[in-house]
């Protein structure tokens, strides 16, 4: 498969890599088990208020205040990936007029993790800049993701990460990275580690939109050859992140020192978001 960012200028291929549209991604295939039962999907948790159109506070859901992020950060494209029967979503964000955004929804197939689910948007997002999402996720600064693409833009890397403080290392992917910000290696749920911060959003280029692609029908060609004789794990992205480093793909970080990352997906966090943002 021919690469849109080596691609010689006059192809038809060829996109300069200073004007790749970014592109939001967000994976909703999770099933909320750790806070079920829940009489939708977790997506649309409400957490805090927005002003209504008679300027009395109504409900604002979690997901909304990523899709805020990415609007801040100048994009105004994205796709929920959607596990079947999360009907709800589209439902209640339709278009994506009330965020100001363009909203399209895609299907997910293969039920094996994060790079599945996102390796089903590749049709639409293999010649743009990808900034990816987790809609149960509350991150600060609100600019996080300005700073991605910022950094993305300006050092060309093939994947930007952006890291929060963490002080349960089990629950996350943990990062090393040095002074430079190159990211030498991601450590899925560690019981132990003297690393500090963990990745909770992400911007990537066509590169390694193409290595997840290519990891994901690597992975069913492994499965395939095994016989199918071993149980299905689901696979982390962080995996797949490791693995581009490990071929020579250039991943850097950005640290948010005074970040915040709660995960409304777990009831401890769930009760401190709910009790933070309606205040």
């Amino acid at each position: 498969m021919s690469n849109p960012l080596n691609s010689p200028p006059g192809s038809a291929e060829w996109v300069p890599r200073s004007s790749l549209e970014v592109i939001g991604l967000i994976p909703c295939g999770g099933q909320a088990t750790r806070i079920s039962p829940l009489p939708f999907s977790k997506e649309l948790y409400p957490i805090g208020f927005q002003p209504g159109r008679d300027n009395k506070p109504r409900p604002k859901v979690v997901c909304h205040y990523l899709l805020e992020q990415m609007r801040l950060a100048g994009i105004t494209k994205t796709y929920f990936i959607l596990r079947s029967g999360k009907w709800d979503i589209p439902a209640y964000f339709g278009d994506g007029a009330m965020v100001e955004m363009h909203l399209g929804y895609l299907l997910m197939g293969l039920s094996y993790g994060v790079p599945y689910t996102l390796d089903q948007a590749f049709p639409f997002v293999k010649q743009a800049l990808v900034a990816l999402g987790f809609p149960d996720i509350l991150l600060q600064p609100d600019d996080s993701y300005a700073r991605l693409i910022a950094r993305q833009r300006r050092t060309q890397a093939d994947v930007v990460l952006g890291l929060f403080p963490c002080d349960r290392p089990e629950k996350a992917g943990m990062v090393d990275f040095d002074e430079t910000g190159k990211v030498h290696l991601i450590i899925e749920k560690p019981l132990q580690t003297n690393l500090r911060f963990m990745w909770g959003a992400a911007v990537w280029n066509p590169v390694f939109t193409d290595f997840l692609s290519q990891y994901v029908v690597a992975e069913e060609r492994k499965f395939s050859q095994e016989g199918n004789l071993k149980p299905r794990k689901e696979i982390p992205i962080g995996d797949v992140i490791q693995a581009a480093i490990t071929a020579g793909l250039r991943v850097e970080a950005e640290p948010f020192e005074r970040g915040t990352y709660l995960d409304i997906g777990t009831p401890d966090d769930l009760v401190k978001a709910v009790r933070q943002y309606c205040q």
